[in-house]
């Protein structure tokens, strides 16, 4: 092979967040801070494996008809149905009438991949293959797009002067986009704010949607990671089906199992009629087998014990209870430090108010960057943390640095 064949493929930048979480590891500094991986910690700071899955593996190492054969090219059928279900709700009318088509992913980012390639393909496009992202987004989203042929736009979401959501200008962005426009609207806790609407602002935004025939492209990578409660965290999704705003869901079950190396997901696609889904799976499928033929089984299999066997479910959403209820105390212990002991300038009552697994602290990107240099904790530059980073070990470090570097004396 000649030595000029690859001369001019450039030199890609490192990932961001990887190359933190490297820097993170070879940092030898004792009360280093690593607040920017998005994977939940224990309050050591350890990778924590949920209790059910724990007792689900087991009873799948004990069961003597397993084997290793390929799945169906749209997954473990028992998987993708109780996905669905768990998504859209049991009752949803959707899969009532049979117009619900799920196919198993690799991982959230693989439902986004695979959802953005079929829009890309079929999607009946009036104009330039277009997606409205929130600004910001999951840095990976404008990737995943760009690579199947669709241009992201930004649509205003977060708000620096309030360090909550703009939603004047979203809905401004609704109104003002060309109508059947496709929107990618992050289901709850959104990653990298926190910020998510309310209620009745979900119901004006389907409104639009509706009025507009606008898309909806929903990323739903934390249901029962942001309140604890699954029901709660997919209310968004299910008032969009009941409404019948056009759309799909990318769900992820990385966080919320903890299965973040086992890359358990689904793609849900819900078309008006079921002869419209019996044709949009009959496509999926083709796509499918074209790009990995046949999903894994392994995690699917967890994940399919769990939500099909009503003991286990219960134990399910104690454990996301669990992880959910100690990323709430450390908003609330963070909050009250700041505010209360520290006194730290401006107002701090955004950590509470915001939701999930990050948090945007509202500072600068050079603030961050001196966290990063003198304090040694590790964070985007966006000021994004991870809250599950923190714990009854750092989090006292970490406010005490923060309110240093906020009141410029760090």
């Amino acid at each position: 092979m000649s030595a000029e064949t690859w001369q001019d493929v450039p030199l890609a930048p490192p990932d961001s967040i990887f190359k933190l979480t490297a820097a993170y590891k070879a940092d030898p500094y004792p009360q280093k801070v690593n607040l920017g991986v998005g994977a939940y910690r224990d309050d050591d700071n350890n990778p924590w494996v949920l209790p059910v899955i724990k007792k689900a593996t087991q009873i799948l190492l004990n069961d003597p008809t397993l084997d290793h054969e390929y799945l169906p090219i749209t997954g473990l059928p028992e998987f993708t149905a109780a996905a669905a279900r768990l998504i859209l709700s049991p009752t949803s009318p959707a899969l009532a009438e049979g117009r619900v088509v799920s196919v198993q992913t690799i991982s959230g980012t693989g439902a986004n991949h695979l959802g953005a390639l079929f829009l890309s393909k079929f999607y009946n496009w009036d104009g330039p293959k277009q997606v409205y992202l929130s600004d910001p987004t999951w840095a990976n989203h404008h990737a995943i797009f760009r690579n199947v042929g669709i241009e992201p736009l930004n649509y205003p979401y977060y708000d620096p002067k309030t360090i909550g959501l703009d939603f004047n200008g979203f809905i401004g962005t609704l109104e003002s986009a060309a109508p059947r426009s496709v929107f990618l609207l992050h289901a709850c806790a959104h990653n990298p704010t926190g910020v998510d609407p309310t209620g009745e602002e979900w119901e004006k935004i389907a409104e639009i949607m509706l009025s507009k025939k606008h898309y909806a492209f929903f990323d739903c990578a934390y249901q029962g990671f942001a309140s604890g409660d699954l029901d709660k965290d997919s209310s968004a999704v299910r008032y969009f089906v009941e409404k019948g705003v056009p759309m799909l869901v990318c769900q992820s079950f990385a966080k919320n199992a903890g299965l973040y190396g086992e890359r358990v997901g689904a793609l849900h696609v819900v078309p008006p009629t079921k002869d419209a889904a019996d044709r949009v799976k009959s496509q999926l499928s083709v796509i499918q087998r074209s790009e990995i033929s046949n999903p894994p089984s392994h995690g699917a299999r967890l994940v399919a014990l769990i939500l099909n066997d009503a003991g286990l479910f219960e134990e399910w959403k104690r454990d996301i209870k669990t992880m959910a209820g100690r990323i709430i105390d450390m908003r609330q212990e963070l909050y009250s430090v700041l505010s209360d002991e520290l006194k730290t300038p401006g107002s701090w009552e955004h950590i509470i108010n915001q939701i999930g697994m990050f948090s945007f602290t509202g500072i600068s990107a050079e603030q961050s960057r001196e966290l990063t240099e003198k304090a040694h904790i590790y964070l985007t530059t966006n000021g994004r943390i991870s809250m599950a980073g923190l714990n009854s070990h750092n989090l006292r470090y970490f406010a005490e640095n923060l309110d240093k570097v906020v009141r410029g004396e760090l």
